[in-house]
């Protein structure tokens, strides 16, 4: 129990130790914890003005965070000095202002998706800071493994996971524990506690972890040894027994399977689709490095055999994974997921080679090949954001000039309906461009495309979508009805009754003062998705009570499932009027649809109710 105790407290100790040896790591993370908790103080219609600010500063503070963790590193276990600590540290709060300048003053753009009066931060800004995290991280673990006598990369690598997992534990405790107590308060002493007390808590508790993430390192000081290096980078028994008899075991059964699947693509040829591919590659290629760096100095039979195995099974998959990438460029060309699927075979091809040749030796080489292939993503004419663009474009300036719709810079209108391959293709590329953030586009072509009415108008024939080959396809029926534009004769009603927000959402009744007394209304939609029932009381008496199914059968009488969709219909098929005794009810809907899943035999009603029109009798 002592030495637990004892263990508890020095890791928090080690926690306020992060404030001396990372200073401006600690103030970026503390100012991050204050912009978030300020969000969360401030409600969406306050906030959404300042929404851009706050996710500048946000990007910077954690940019700030993590560069100024490489750079005191760097100059703590390189130089050692307090010139250089400082400097360091200057560089950090540098680096953290001019990222929030090039965010605030260059990165807004306004989404193309929907209307918004406000900018936001755009993709490719957002993806170049990540960029740069990310680099600056991989860097923090190969300065951490210095000097050479005492650590490497694998065990730096190893000793980052084993501080993020008790950082996390600790946090998920404190915040846990913390929240406990606040639901005490708020049940017990405090009704009126703010539900975003919770939130705060997350935050902070976040801060916290992050400090502890922080303070578990090592002092890095050159010329200093510290007894903590020994004891972070030393995986405990359970973690080697986790590495080398369930993850190793488990790699090993993947290279089988995918090795089979090769063997199986010489004869049958490539079936499965590229998307799917592509994921099994990805987290094959990156799995496999990774568990080949945490089991460096793991010399058991299996983990030694793992080791040799990796990079030859690795180097036989991706000359299968290169032809289904040029497959795939083939039919459709080059696009995002294909572009980092590239750079992904780009890096995966020498890190097997290295790992081959140099063994442990060769990690250094491929985190820099990592970090270069990262950098080049980014960058202007080469990147994720640009080549595939330029290349889209090409590709569908060709499909158009094959069938003569391109003309004098301008497109027109198909002569004759192009084949169904060309229509899936052109449509495909239109897609892919219209929904793009690239501003680099050529004159002939409009962002508006993306309309279905626009495309089918500019080209002259409907957007066209593949069957994507390897995927069950599922065969929904359904019938999908809207109210026409027109005016509606409301003769013989005195009240207009609103059940439903805009959403869809019914209020729980609407109490209406009558001659014959109090009315209560009800529109039921519950549990969502089932038929609605309308129940009417008067004066605590149920006069209504009337489900919507004679309506539906109604309707999916007239209107055939599978016609074209959706429909205008005549308003006399969107309303339903109710007589009783004592009032009429006529009901407006503003759209009915009716979706059967045959995958999960279930039926899905779907009734937006646009008015209720009463009328006494006398």
């Amino acid at each position: 129990m002592r030495n637990f105790i004892q263990s508890i407290s020095k890791i928090f100790k080690n926690s306020i130790k992060a404030f001396e040896k990372f200073p401006v790591v600690i103030a970026n993370a503390f100012a991050f914890s204050i912009v978030t908790i300020i969000r969360i103080h401030l409600d969406w219609p306050e906030q959404e003005a300042y929404n851009f600010l706050f996710n500048c500063l946000h990007w910077s503070f954690a940019l700030g965070a993590i560069f100024s963790l490489a750079a005191i590193t760097a100059v703590q276990s390189k130089i050692n000095s307090q010139k250089s600590f400082i400097a360091a540290n200057l560089l950090g709060i540098l680096a953290m202002v001019i990222t929030f300048l090039i965010l605030y003053f260059s990165s807004g753009t306004y989404p193309s998706y929907s209307m918004s009066r406000y900018q936001i931060v755009s993709d490719l800004a957002a993806f170049r800071v990540s960029v740069a995290i990310f680099i600056s991280f991989l860097t923090f673990m190969i300065l951490a493994g210095y000097p050479k006598d005492k650590s490497d990369f694998s065990k730096s690598f190893f000793m980052t996971h084993k501080a993020f997992f008790i950082a996390l534990i600790y946090g998920l405790v404190i915040m846990g524990g913390t929240s406990g107590v606040a639901e005490a308060i708020k049940v017990l002493l405090y009704k009126g506690l703010s539900s975003k007390i919770y939130a705060y808590i997350g935050t902070l508790s976040g801060f916290l972890a992050f400090t502890i993430f922080v303070g578990y390192f090592p002092d890095f000081r050159k010329g200093v040894v510290d007894e903590q290096r020994e004891v972070a980078q030393k995986q405990p028994r359970f973690v080697e027994v986790l590495l080398e008899f369930i993850i190793t075991p488990i790699m090993l059964a993947l290279t089988c399977v995918l090795i089979l699947w090769a063997s199986k693509t010489i004869m049958e040829g490539m079936k499965a689709p590229f998307e799917r591919l592509s994921g099994i590659a990805t987290s094959y290629a990156i799995g496999g490095i990774w568990l080949h760096i945490m089991v460096t100095h793991n010399n058991t039979g299996l983990a030694k055999f793992y080791k040799k195995v990796y990079p030859f099974a690795v180097l036989f998959i991706l000359a299968f994974e290169a032809w289904a990438l040029v497959i795939q460029l083939q039919k459709y060309g080059l696009k995002t997921t294909e572009y980092f699927f590239a750079l992904l075979w780009i890096v995966t091809l020498p890190s097997a080679i290295l790992l081959l040749i140099r063994k442990e030796k060769a990690h250094h080489s491929i985190i820099i090949l990592t970090c270069a292939i990262a950098v080049v993503s980014v960058l202007p004419f080469m990147g994720y954001h640009a080549l595939p663009v330029t290349a889209q474009v090409n590709r569908l300036e060709k499909l158009l000039i094959s069938q003569e719709m391109l003309k004098d810079n301008k497109i027109v209108p198909a002569t004759a309906e192009p084949e169904q391959t060309v229509r899936e293709y052109i449509t495909d590329a239109v897609d892919y461009l219209a929904n793009s953030e690239s501003d680099k586009l050529p004159s002939w072509f409009d962002k508006s495309l993306r309309s279905a009415e626009t495309f089918e108008t500019t080209l002259g024939f409907k957007q066209t979508y593949p069957i994507n080959e390897g995927y069950e396809s599922v065969n929904y029926t359904s019938t999908l009805l809207y109210m026409p534009h027109e005016a509606i004769d409301i003769r013989g009603y005195r009240w207009a009754i609103n059940m439903q927000d805009f959403y869809g959402k019914s209020n729980e009744s609407v109490t209406l003062d009558g001659e014959r007394g109090i009315y209560e209304i009800y529109w039921m939609v519950n549990p969502p998705y089932e038929i609605p029932l309308l129940k009417i009381l008067l004066n605590d008496k149920v006069i209504v009570e009337q489900d919507m199914n004679d309506y539906l059968d109604k309707i999916t009488k007239k209107f055939l499932p599978g016609e074209e969709q959706p429909m205008e219909v005549p308003l006399n098929d969107m309303s339903l009027k109710i007589e009783t005794s004592e009032i009429s009810i006529m009901l407006i809907f503003n759209n009915v649809e009716i979706v059967v899943d045959p995958q999960s035999d279930t039926i899905i009603y779907g009734m937006n109710l646009y008015s209720i029109y009463l009328n006494e009798k006398p």
